[in-house]
């Protein structure tokens, strides 16, 4: 049974809304050259990986991430590369394990369905395989033993080839982290200036400083009013009706 910290942390990443930028199908297609050297030198991609997980900061390596009852008390913050290079060639699964959940807590992506079928059908075939490798050293048939190392191939196979996505996804998500693919999503915005009540002009926030009328517009020079060539003692109203008081004399009082 897992521990209950363990269960509230995979029940909250069933929550997370962003996913990765890439699903396990379509990361060979998005970097081909890193997903062969993720295959044929799986360990140090693996350590490299979980370095720039930590952003090249080793004092805050903990030994699997600290997903794991021996997290902390391996001796790390005495040598951590060490250790993490004993961590990545001797629980090489864990250890890409551990950078998949540390990428996933640290900007909340949830893995896809997809993927958590492919990453279960890797462990129920290595399960599988292994079961079969026990009943056939135990009954000791030449045909279920040769049938039972052709299984192992096949999961060792599907495990490399899985495992070895699995850090081309990590790599490409730190890619987008570290803004190789534009904007960084958790870039720190420009500081802002509060406008102050004794202040004439509020700042210019966002928008370069600029007078009115903009560059580019016809200047025209300042004038009074009333404009020039406007009379200046405009002629009275005439009286309406001419010549006669208000009220008429014919209206009765």
């Amino acid at each position: 049974m897992a521990p209950k910290f363990d269960t509230e942390k995979m029940k909250e990443r069933q929550n997370f809304r962003n996913v990765w930028h890439t699903d396990l199908t379509h990361t060979i297609q998005n970097d081909t050259p890193y997903c062969c050297f993720a295959l044929w030198c799986a360990p140090c991609a693996s350590y490299l990986l979980r370095k720039r997980a930590l952003y090249n900061d080793m004092s805050r390596y903990t030994c699997c991430a600290g997903y794991m009852p021996c997290s902390g008390r391996c001796g790390e913050t005495k040598c951590p590369q060490l250790c993490l290079a004993t961590e990545v060639f001797c629980c090489f699964g864990t250890s890409v394990a551990s950078t998949r959940f540390l990428l996933q807590d640290e900007f909340q992506i949830q893995t896809t369905q997809c993927d958590n079928c492919i990453i279960g059908f890797m462990v129920c075939l290595s399960q599988v395989a292994c079961i079969f490798s026990i009943v056939a050293c135990i009954v000791g048939i030449d045909e279920l033993s040769e049938a039972s190392q052709l299984l192992s191939c096949v999961a060792d196979m599907v495990y490399c080839t899985v495992c070895a996505c699995m850090q081309t996804q990590h790599k490409v998500e730190m890619d987008k982290r570290d803004g190789k693919f534009g904007p960084q999503p958790m870039a720190v915005p420009p500081p802002q200036v509060m406008s102050r009540i004794d202040q004439a002009t509020p700042p210019a926030i966002g928008y370069p400083p600029q007078g009115y009328p903009p560059s580019g517009y016809p200047q025209h020079p300042p004038q009074g009013y009333p404009p020039s060539g406007y009379p200046q003692n405009p002629p009275a109203y005439p009286q309406y009706p001419p010549g006669q008081a208000y009220p008429p004399q014919a209206y009765p009082k």
